[in-house]
């Protein structure tokens, strides 16, 4: 069974660019506007009012988002030249307008949910007008290759997650100033022509068919690595102590060795592997969320040093008994709020809720039962054991 988290964190499982989260995409500039201002610009870029006059209005139109408007093609929409923002999410859309080409102000442009392919994306390498792109979204398409993005000089966010693409060929045109990169989805086999991202920030490479780590040892800024549900077997972050995020969800690993230098890390998924032992966590002093479900542990071990760990997850796993609990959790008692335990031998233990309430004072979560929701909790919890 995946842990609570599982799909809120193995982020490769579902599409990250969400319409509530288009203010990744889109800014604060969208949001700050009125509905009745952003309809109305919509409006006028399709055709319903003149344009001339809401531009007098309002002023130029930065920003167009186009979102789940079922179009085929943009031939009825008005593509403003002052545009610096234009998203053409979930529509279906089978070619690029050749007009975008031409937008020399565009700084973020979604592509994301459409059916454009490898012939169609061949555009994007011509875009000389749109050396300042900074963002540029493809996201769940039918692509086999990725496309040449050479012409983007300033290029911080590329996603091209969820389409065919076998390999990371061609990534090595890609601007060296990319903070953002995400790959997930696809058919990828090795990690290959990242060496020169030197800026990047969040790398995400999730359900992909990789099997070993590699290639990481530039990548001196690294905030975030998303690896979950690929083949690996092994831990290697070739060096960085900077990252503060990493996902191993779902792979093949049965050691935590490889962790121990990664200083700045405050938060580590490694549910769904084959791992038997916690070790290696005593210097991740930093670190504030555990996910170790769905493994072959019996026993907690290792964090005892771990003072600012908030959310610890257990569940599914062959943990026998409670009661070194107390000194195995000793430096986070006061500040966990949330533990998952469940489906572990010891969660059969007499008094189970009330024993572990009163070894982490502080919780708000134990397993499926929101401890704010007390006194009820106590009550249920009770009865439940008076049943047994």
């Amino acid at each position: 069974m995946p842990s609570p988290n599982y799909y809120a964190n193995n982020r490769s499982e579902k599409p990250r660019r969400t319409k509530e989260h288009s203010s990744s995409l889109l800014g604060p500039s969208l949001h700050r506007s009125s509905q009745g201002m952003e309809e109305s610009r919509i409006k006028s870029a399709l055709g319903g009012d003149d344009p001339a006059t809401v531009a007098e209005d309002e002023g130029p139109v930065a920003v167009l988002d186009l979102t789940s408007r079922q179009l085929y093609d943009l031939s009825s929409v008005e593509l403003p030249p002052t545009l610096t923002e234009l998203d053409l999410t979930a529509n279906r859309l089978t070619s690029i307008d050749p007009r975008i080409g031409q937008l020399s102000n565009l700084k973020k442009l979604s592509l994301r949910q459409n059916l454009i392919d490898d012939a169609a994306a061949v555009v994007v390498s011509r875009w000389d007008a749109l050396a300042g792109l900074e963002e540029l979204v493809l996201r769940d398409n039918k692509l086999t290759k990725l496309p040449d993005a050479r012409t983007f000089k300033r290029l911080l966010v590329f996603d091209v997650s969820f389409n065919d693409i076998p390999s990371l060929s061609g990534l090595s045109k890609v601007s060296s100033t990319l903070k953002e990169l995400y790959v997930s989805k696809n058919g990828v086999p090795k990690m290959e022509e990242i060496d020169h991202f030197t800026d990047l920030q969040i790398l995400e490479l999730g359900s992909n068919r990789l099997r070993v780590m590699e290639n990481l040892q530039n990548l001196v800024k690294l905030q975030e690595l998303w690896l979950g549900t690929n083949r690996i077997k092994a831990v290697n972050l070739c060096g960085l102590k900077c990252i503060k995020k990493i996902s191993l969800q779902s792979n093949r690993l049965t050691s935590m060795a490889g962790f121990e230098g990664c200083i700045a890390l405050e938060e580590l998924y490694l549910s769904h592997n084959g791992i038997a032992k916690m070790e290696g966590l005593s210097t991740l002093v930093n670190l504030r969320v555990l996910d170790l479900s769905s493994n072959k542990l019996k026993s907690i071990d290792d964090i005892q040093n771990l003072t600012r760990l908030e959310d610890l997850w257990l569940n599914d796993n062959q943990i026998e008994s409670l009661e070194t609990i107390a000194e195995a959790v000793a430096g986070s008692r006061e500040k966990l709020t949330t533990l998952y335990l469940d489906n572990n031998p010891c969660a059969k233990s007499p008094n189970y809720f009330t024993t572990l309430k009163q070894i982490f004072p502080n919780s708000q979560q134990i397993d499926s039962k929101n401890l704010l929701s007390a006194p009820q909790f106590f009550v249920d919890a009770a009865a439940s054991h008076k049943e047994k």
